[in-house]
C-alpha cells in the first residue's frame, strides 16, 4: 500500500506524512539507505516505501508505527525500520539488524513484546512490555536502548501527555539528573522499574511549557544536550 502524500500539514493521527517534518528539538534527520538496507536483510524484512529520500525523521517513523498499527506492514518490518533510524549510516546496522531478527522465534517475540501497543495504551500496558522484553519476549541481541525505540515508536500517543514509552540509552541516562531515578547510574539493562521512574520524571517535566505536554520533547532534549533544571 502506498503512503499517502499529503502537504505539510498534519494528518488525521496526528503525524505529518510525506514531506516529513521534524518534530521540535529534533535536530537533522538520520541518514539511511533503503536499497542497501533492503539488500542485506533476509528477503521481505525491509519495509516498502520507508526512507525513500535517503533522510529519515522521527515523524516518517512514526507514520511507519500507524502502517503497522493498521497491519499494512508486519511486525518484523516496523522492526527494521525502527533499527535503521536507530543505527544510521554505522555500517555495521543491517548486520546486526539481520543477527536480531534471525533469532529463533524472533517474529513471534517481537510480536508478543509490541502487540498490545496496537490497541489503546495506558502506562501498565507500557511497562508490561517493557518487561516482557526483558523476559519472556527477549530477543537476543536487542537491548534496552533498542528495545526502547520500539517502544517509544508503536506506543507513544501525541497530544495525550501523561507517562508515555521513551527512548532510554546511554546518551540520555548519562545526562538524566538525580531526581529522574537510578537509569543515570547505568549505560545499559535498565531494570523495568528504573524505566518507570524515567518515564514518569519525563511527564512531569513535560509540563514546562518549552516542552508543551509531550514528553518525547523531554527525551529529545537531553539527547540533544539542551535540557537544562
Amino acid at each position: 500500500m502506498a503512503i499517502e502524500r499529503c502537504n505539510e500539514r498534519l494528518c488525521e493521527d496526528n503525524y505529518p506524512r510525506m514531506p516529513y517534518v521534524s518534530l521540535p528539538g529534533e535536530g537533522r534527520p538520520i541518514s539511511v539507505d533503503p536499497a542497501r538496507w533492503a539488500e542485506r536483510l533476509p528477503p521481505g524484512t525491509w519495509p516498502p516505501d520507508f526512507a525513500l529520500t535517503g533522510e529519515v525523521r522521527r515523524t516518517e517513523v512514526f507514520s511507519l508505527a500507524d502502517r503497522w498499527r493498521a497491519e499494512d506492514v508486519s511486525t518484523v518490518q516496523f522492526t527494521a525500520g525502527v533499527l535503521a533510524w536507530g543505527h544510521g549510516i554505522r555500517g555495521y546496522g543491517p548486520h546486526r539488524t539481520t543477527r536480531v531478527l534471525a533469532q529463533p522465534d524472533a517474529a513471534g517475540r517481537l510480536e508478543t513484546a509490541l502487540g498490545p501497543l496496537r490497541a489503546d495504551v495506558t502506562p501498565d500496558v507500557v511497562l508490561d512490555c517493557y518487561e516482557r522484553f526483558g523476559t519472556t519476549a527477549k530477543v537476543p541481541g536487542l537491548g534496552a536502548a533498542f528495545f526502547s525505540k520500539l517502544l517509544y515508536f508503536a506506543g507513544y500517543r501525541r497530544g495525550e501527555g501523561g507517562v508515555q514509552p521513551l527512548i532510554l540509552d546511554q546518551v540520555v541516562a548519562r545526562r538524566l539528573p538525580e531526581d529522574a531515578g537510578p537509569a543515570r547510574k547505568y549505560t545499559t539493562g535498565w531494570w523495568t522499574s528504573t524505566w518507570s521512574d524515567y518515564l514518569h520524571w519525563a511527564a512531569a517535566q513535560a509540563r514546562r511549557p518549552e516542552y508543551g505536554n509531550e514528553p518525547d520533547r523531554v527525551e529529545i532534549a537531553l539527547f540533544a544536550g539542551t535540557w537544562t533544571a
